[in-house]
């Protein structure tokens, strides 16, 4: 059962702060209202954040073994290289608590838990940011009574790389942890000497000085004594500990006086890859005052979700959906630091590292089996990163594939695939073989931030290993016909070597390094890839477009003669997704068609589009669902929705000027993260959605679903949105704006407000009636401000008024449709007002 409180969170943070640390919050986010559950909260997973540690649990207080790169350890505490605990429990009088209520916040999590005597204790989880340390609240109301309180810990000391079938394995790198009390906290080491020594440590403890402890080799509150997943399925739908688990346990017991208004106890677990006396001042720091600290987190979050706030009264799902995505990027950044990088030749190679990066922040592909840097994850995310106002996590990211990349591949352009935060690069060394469309994604990625922030000094930090990874991709042409060979987003069987997506984001990542080098003065680049992107655009759909009744264009071409290969992905929208500087690469008609035919029930089911299509196949499975056309694919559908699909699905429509359509694909990522009856983390939205191939994650063990967090869907959410809708195209670093909304069908009305861009903000509102079009912007900021408005089908102009007075305009048609334009000065407050016939 879902509920929402309606505590204002600006309330809240005045009211912890000068609280203290005696009460943690009542439920609340952006909006002004928490999320919370109470069905089935055994077998759903809850995610806490901070930037330098993080949580996985159940949302009933257990600690499952989680995740499947290290078999059944992707839970628990980590702090980014290590983990630290398998979990924490907590017992009143004896008896283990258990969550009766799950509620999702802005920067933490809240639990009501249920004790002895119809006692109900709120637990709050939160981890601050810059600190290696989680906290956990438990607040016990009055009246006046003694309680005894315990704490059990189960500690699970280990590196984030190897995993459980690498080369070596977690079998053998995971040593046994060691337990032990210092008088006042439990403690955990893992120590090895040697090759590669290190000293791992876990505190765990509370601002009070404990009765008692105990240590053993279980303690794991309720779920002892533990079952332990099996190395491979079958599984049991629940085990406790995973096949590598080499950790230990203790106890924390506790007299606690609880006065008649209530009281609030604070706990910490805290961990260092830098021995026991890093991990226990990390400890004391989170205890010297746990409730300023989550204060700071709530104002922190609440300024974030000041940020590109929307008002969206025809669809207030996707409304809310904004407000939630815009939290859900910030629960994904993250920092490690001390990176010693190696290529590990996907998990075969464990070399001496070949130098190291002082300091990584990133934002996090999804928890809790890739809260690791991506370039793919991070090249979408950062469309949404920008339209929230997030510069600076996805400039961090930035800069953390270009350094890792730059020592792994010795400045050759190639753009690394995906990281641990102990610096092994698992893919995308230069003896990989891709993926070719990370680095083709590169400059377009740099350009975007460029463009939004207006920010000189990191264009020109990024510009030379833009032009490097431009000149790598192009490089990669072994039949010299413009299309570059690697693997894309997609590897099937039968694929060519050419594929789709890497054709299309060579075009835009030309097109973008051309702009900004000539932003620079640097005509030699720019010349170079403005005929490199002509080239390819001039040879596009003549090479690419599959036609027929598939009416799509090919998912590859395979040589020799650039034979077009058609097998239903979902990358066969990238084409109408991806807007080259001067608007999507598409041409509208063959966009149309393509739009029109993935609209239909062989590619998009309830929550949006399919990994791969339905129709006629040569796999030995069959057909099975409903056919669209009559080519016969080499592979079978897949229809599992990935959030990420159907992003590309929401932003290729909207595009297009399609934003009927686009509405299925918004409120196909909305619901996934809002819709009580299919949530599994309220406001979370998750890798994959149910679908006709993936069961919903509730319904599978917790060793094989998909991401409960992912930050890569909010592409198609906040985009939609802030570009599509509300028309806000930046050219800041040029001092340079646009604003030319499109309200959705049936929509009279569409706004938002500090939306950040440069050093500034803008606020627009658009409105529709009968007879006119009015744009309202305060742009707070200076650049030449464009105003207009994106016309009705078939109407026509009747008069334009600038701040109430008659004014020049012009008229343009675009892949959205007919566009009225004007100048409007140079920031400011405006008013436009199209009349129409």
């Amino acid at each position: 059962m879902r509920r929402i409180r309606g505590t204002s969170l600006a309330c809240l943070v005045a009211v912890v702060a000068a609280a203290g640390a005696v009460a943690p919050p009542a439920s609340a986010d952006a909006s002004g209202a928490g999320l919370s559950e109470q069905r089935r909260l055994a077998d759903r997973r809850f995610v806490a954040t901070g930037d330098r540690a993080y949580e996985v649990g159940a949302e009933d207080g257990r600690y499952p073994a989680t995740g499947w790169h290290i078999r059944g350890e992707m839970g628990g505490f980590w702090s980014p290289p290590i983990k630290l605990l398998d979990g924490l429990w907590f017992a009143v009088d004896g008896q283990w608590l258990s969550a009766e209520r799950f509620t999702s916040g802005a920067g933490f999590v809240e639990m009501e838990l249920a004790g002895p005597g119809g006692l109900r204790v709120r637990r709050t989880d939160v981890v601050p940011d810059g600190g290696r340390a989680a906290l956990v609240g438990l607040s016990f109301p009055g009246p006046a009574r003694r309680v005894a309180l315990s704490v059990d810990a189960h500690s699970e000391l280990l590196s984030a790389y190897p995993w459980g079938w690498t080369t070596p394995s977690q079998e053998t790198a995971n040593l046994a942890d060691t337990g032990g009390f210092d008088g006042r906290n439990l403690v955990f080491r893992e120590s090895a000497d040697g090759e590669r020594p290190h000293e791992y440590a876990a505190v765990v403890g509370s601002e009070l000085a404990p009765d008692g402890h105990a240590l053993g080799a279980g303690h794991r509150g309720p779920q002892e004594p533990a079952v332990v997943c099996p190395p491979a399925d079958p599984a049991p739908p629940r085990c406790d500990d995973g096949p590598f688990g080499r950790g230990t346990g203790g106890r924390l017991t506790y007299t606690l006086d609880v006065p008649r208004g209530g009281r609030t106890v604070w706990f910490a677990v805290a961990g260092s890859d830098d021995g026991v006396a890093a991990a226990t001042a990390e400890s004391r720091s989170a205890l010297r005052d746990p409730g300023r600290a989550l204060a700071r987190k709530l104002a922190g979050r609440a300024d974030l979700a000041a940020r590109t706030r929307v008002d969206l009264p025809g669809d207030r799902l996707l409304q809310r959906s904004v407000e939630w995505s815009k939290q859900n990027l910030a629960d994904s950044v993250q920092e490690a630091r001390g990176l010693d990088v190696f290529a590990s030749r996907e998990g075969t190679r464990f070399p001496p590292p070949a130098g190291t990066v002082d300091v990584a922040r990133w934002v996090g592909a999804g928890w809790p089996d890739y809260p690791w840097i991506f370039a793919t994850d991070a090249e979408y995310t950062a469309f949404a990163s920008v339209a929230a106002g997030q510069f600076e996590p996805i400039k961090a990211h930035l800069r953390a594939l270009r350094d890792i990349s730059e020592i792994v591949n010795g400045g050759s352009g190639k753009v690394v695939h995906e990281v641990t935060p102990d610096g092994q690069v698992y893919f995308g060394a230069n003896d990989d073989p891709g993926n070719t469309d990370e680095s083709a994604k590169f400059p377009s990625t740099v350009a975007l931030i460029w463009r939004w922030t207006g920010d000189d000094a990191f264009r020109d930090e990024m510009y030379d290993a833009a032009v490097r990874a431009m000149r790598y991709v192009t490089a990669l042409d072994a039949d010299a016909d413009g299309w570059p060979e690697g693997l894309g987003n997609v590897e099937r069987p039968g694929m060519g070597g050419e594929k789709l997506d890497v054709a299309v984001y060579t075009v835009r990542g030309l097109r973008d390094l051309a702009d900004l080098a000539a932003s620079r003065g640097d005509r030699a680049v720019a010349g170079w890839a403005s005929a490199q992107a002509g080239r390819r655009e001039r040879a596009f759909e003549r090479t690419w477009w599959y036609g027929g009744d598939a009416a799509a264009y090919a998912d590859s071409l395979s040589d020799p003669g650039d034979v077009a290969v058609f097998q239903r992905h979902w990358t066969g929208l990238t084409p109408m997704e991806a807007e080259l500087p001067g608007g999507p690469l598409a041409a509208p008609g063959n966009a149309r068609l393509a739009l029109a035919q993935r609209e239909r029930d062989c590619y998009t089911g309830e929550f949006g589009l399919f990994h791969t299509g339905s129709g006629p196949t040569s796999a030995p499975a069959g057909n099975t669902g409903p056919s669209c056309d009559s080519v016969v694919s080499a592979v079978p559908a897949e229809w599992a929705t990935f959030s990420l699909n159907t992003a590309v699905a929401a932003v290729a429509e909207g595009n297009y000027g399609r934003l009927g359509p686009q509405r299925r694909y918004t409120t196909g990522n909305a619901r996934i993260q809002l819709d009580p009856a299919v949530w599994e983390m309220p406001g979370a939205m998750p890798e994959v959605a149910p679908s006709p191939d993936f069961v919903a994650n509730i319904e599978r063990d917790f060793l094989g679903r998909s991401s409960v967090l992912q930050a890569w869907g909010a592409y198609g959410v906040l985009w939609p949105v802030v570009r599509q809708q509300l028309g806000v195209d930046p050219d800041v670093g040029r001092g340079r704006l646009s604003v030319v909304p499109a309200l959705p069908p049936g929509q009279e009305r569409i706004a938002g407000h500090d939306i950040r861009l440069g050093t500034g903000s803008l606020d627009v509102t658009a409105t529709r009636t009968a007879h006119a079009l009015t744009v309202s912007v305060r742009a707070a900021l200076r650049a030449e401000l464009t105003l207009g408005a994106v016309l009705p089908a078939g109407a026509t102009v009747a008069g334009v008024r600038l701040d109430g007075r008659p004014a020049a305009y012009r008229q343009r048609t675009t892949a959205r449709g007919g566009e009225v334009l004007l100048a409007a000065g140079t920031g400011g407050r405006h008013t436009l007002e199209v009349r129409l016939r």
